[in-house]
């Protein structure tokens, strides 16, 4: 058993290998905090024949005993991959996958195991360095061994691998992964970020993998697995030579059409021809003219950039394709836009609902809640293709993820808007960066549908093709998909005027500088603010107004010791006003009270109950109350639903009152005033003090009922009670 320790964000990082999974080819324990990750990796002893692709497979899981939890569920066991452990399980491969050499063609698998979760470190970044270290003690070659951390900032302060407390008060979430000398692939959202903050975020992680870097390639010498050899396929010279002379004109001519599938049809006709002029003995020499053909088809498109300075379609490497956009085209949905860029156009829709409709989400760190989400579908047409139409598979959920993370800073907060919202991209034609397409559509669809956004966001897709032997470079905005393929960085960025929202980089080759990576975020920035211009021609501001076949959330508050009193026991108060009303409420545990209705008329009449099932006894005010009890010294009124207050005898008139019964019933309604609220409650009520006041001699108020006294003559008053007794005599 072997254990490397070192600091990392002021908490020591360790990992571990010799002690479990022996008979993988590498596995590794990272251990940070009380969180542990165990990863593993392992290939098939054969490689696979006729494929030109890494078959690699990585697989992330959170066990739920990681946390002591008991998963939910009928079967109470783990069931298909959640969204966190498939959006890990593309985080960990997408920076590995470059790792391998051209010629590996074994079946690759890594597998991350979350075995212990605390409540302070995610275990995303540990499963990436994880998979690198496994990788690196392991008897498969790779070109370089990475690692990878998360950088936060707080306060101006960077922050490397914040807790999760942290990063809820962080203006940053940065995931950045890299070698000893590169970056080699970002993932990050931020709160509209400068591009220099940024810039210093990833100086920040890069810092820290250079420690973890180094600490493993120190472990892969002592312990580490002897390195498999691998032969790259010998390609004959004469072979290239007579290809790239067939084709690469015909080649070039058809990779240069500006219309997609015309170029594809006319590059698989010259390929035919290709393989067409070749004996039926040559059936070896057309294999390897195909594997020439794909390479030639990289060079065609490398050549007319850094030879030529031009692109395929003609651009200038800054240059954003023709935009189109147009809102409301759907009149029953709640906001709609179609975004075309170029040949990818996204047709966006946004879903307004109640907070019932919030998504729960159960992982190892716990149950959380959502109210915007935002899916992406990339349906088969969109390329010209034939598929089964299935369930969303890793690319779709990675899109819709980089998408929504891109929104998620400029949605308004419940406060401001009470709806939970759902935003759904369905791509109708694709050719490069159908995510940012779908961010760009995503905002205009719900400024469409009455959303108070905080701002507007685009995202433009950056590229790079780059000449490892001279350095020369260019960066290209708004990437096409063959600039996307055969170039050498897949760089999104997604934000505001203010500033950035997300980002994501992958990169193919051995890294890239942070000079390039300053110089490609700032042409993305003048990209960005071109689109938000051309978005802007389309709908400047959110719609005043919601559309008619939303529903109508009002918010009120209520006291939190009145929630009980809207629920009633068993939740019976609340089906009675819904069932009155015809609205749907939700009611939050700091008060807040959510009504939802089709019209006005049924939010207001829903509202009133409610006031009134919560309203307090106010003192000096009046009230039409129900006589509900009479008593020998009063009455008690309830003045408000479920408040009764005493109406003693002596406040029922100016004058004595002998029998309530004389002057009230139980059921009359009486118009009463709140003289008293003690601090117990207790309720005094008053009649006689919304009566008029007797005048003359009687203004003391001390005269019997006229129910129970003789009329009196208009020169002798009436006596006053202790009068009329008289003296006390023996009989």
């Amino acid at each position: 058993m072997h254990t490397a320790h070192l600091s990392v964000g002021g908490n020591d990082l360790s990992i571990e290998t010799g002690k479990l999974a022996k008979q993988a080819d590498g596995a590794v324990i990272v251990r940070y905090g009380e969180t542990v990750v165990l990863v593993t990796a392992c290939y098939t002893p054969t490689q696979r024949e006729g494929i030109d692709f890494l078959p690699l497979t990585v697989d992330f899981r959170e066990n739920t005993y990681a946390s002591g939890r008991i998963p939910g569920g009928f079967f109470k066991r783990e069931g298909k991959p959640t969204e966190k452990e498939v959006l890990t399980s593309r985080l960990i491969d997408r920076p590995i996958r470059p790792l391998f050499p051209s010629a590996w063609h074994h079946e690759t698998q890594v597998v991350a195991l979350v075995l212990s979760s605390d409540v302070d470190n995610d275990p995303d970044v540990l499963g990436l360095t994880g998979a690198s270290a496994a990788l690196a003690l392991s008897s498969m070659p790779l070109e370089r061994t990475i690692a990878a951390v998360r950088v936060g900032l707080i306060d101006g302060e960077f922050l490397v691998n914040p807790t999760y407390e942290e990063r809820q008060k962080s203006r940053l979430d940065l995931i950045v992964a890299g070698s000893t000398d590169a970056i080699v692939m970002v993932e990050a959202g931020a709160t509209e970020l400068s591009e220099e903050e940024l810039l210093t975020a990833l100086e920040t992680g890069h810092g820290a993998i250079q420690q973890i870097v180094n600490t493993i390639d120190e472990m892969a010498t002592v312990v580490g697995k002897k390195k498999l050899s691998i032969e790259a396929p010998v390609i004959d010279g004469a072979l290239v030579t007579r290809v790239e002379g067939q084709v690469f004109g015909p080649l070039t001519d058809a990779m240069k059409l500006p219309d997609k599938l015309e170029s594809y049809t006319q590059v698989d006709k010259v390929l035919g021809e290709l393989i067409e002029s070749f004996e039926e003995e040559e059936s070896d020499q057309k294999l390897q003219a195909k594997q020439i053909f794909t390479t030639l088809k990289e060079k065609v498109l490398r050549d007319e950039i850094l030879e030529h300075g031009q692109r395929l379609d003609g651009r200038k490497f800054d240059e954003i394709r023709d935009i189109s956009s147009e809102i409301g085209l759907l009149p029953r949905v709640h906001g709609s836009a179609v975004f075309t860029r170029g040949e990818t156009q996204a047709l966006v829709t946004a879903t307004l609902g109640t907070s019932a409709d919030q998504q729960k989400i159960e992982g190892v760190a716990g149950e959380i809640y959502k109210r915007f989400m935002l899916h992406y579908n990339f349906p088969p047409f969109s390329v010209g293709e034939v598929k089964f139409l299935r369930g969303p598979g890793r690319r779709e959920i990675g899109h819709g993820n980089l998408a929504e993370r891109s929104l998620v800073p400029m949605i308004p907060s419940e406060d401001e808007c009470p709806y939970t919202l759902r935003v759904v991209s369905d791509i109708l034609e694709s050719n490069g960066s159908s995510s940012m397409a779908t961010v760009c559509g995503a905002s205009l669809a719900l400024m469409d549908a009455g959303i108070p956004l905080k701002s507007p966001v685009a995202g433009v897709a950056m590229g790079l093709i780059l000449d490892g032997t001279t350095n020369r470079h260019a960066i290209l905005s708004d990437i096409a998909g063959a600039e996307d393929h055969y170039g050498d960085m897949d760089f999104k960025v997604a934000g505001t005027r203010t500033g950035i929202t997300a980002l994501q980089m992958d990169i193919k080759v051995s890294g890239i500088t942070t000079d390039i990576m300053r110089d490609a975020l700032e042409q993305a920035k003048a990209g960005r603010f071109h689109i938000l211009d051309k978005m802007e021609t389309t709908i400047e501001s959110p719609r005043d107004s919601i559309s008619t076949y939303a529903p109508r959330i009002v918010t009120i508050t209520i006291p939190v010791d009145k929630i009980r009193d809207i629920i009633g026991p068993g939740g019976k108060t609340i089906r009675s006003i819904v069932d009155r009303t015809g609205v749907k409420i939700d009611v939050e545990d700091d008060g807040r009270v959510n009504i939802a209705s089709a019209d006005d008329e049924s939010a207001k009449k829903a509202i009133t109950i409610i006031e009134e099932l919560t309203a307090s006894p106010e003192l000096n005010k009046t009230y039409l109350g129900k006589v509900q009890r009479i008593t020998d010294f009063g009455a008690f009124i309830e003045i408000l639903p479920g408040i009764d207050g005493l109406l003693h005898v002596s406040e029922i008139a100016h004058y004595r009152v002998a029998n309530v019964r004389d002057e009230i019933q139980e059921g009359d309604q009486v118009l009463v005033k709140v003289i008293n609220v003690d601090p117990s409650g207790k309720v005094r009520l008053s009649r006689k003090a919304l009566l008029p006041a007797p005048s003359g001699p009687d203004a003391d108020g001390d005269t019997a009922s006229p129910k129970n006294s003789q009329s009196p003559s208009s020169d002798t008053p009436p006596r006053s009670r202790a009068r009329s007794r008289g003296p006390r005599g023996r009989s």
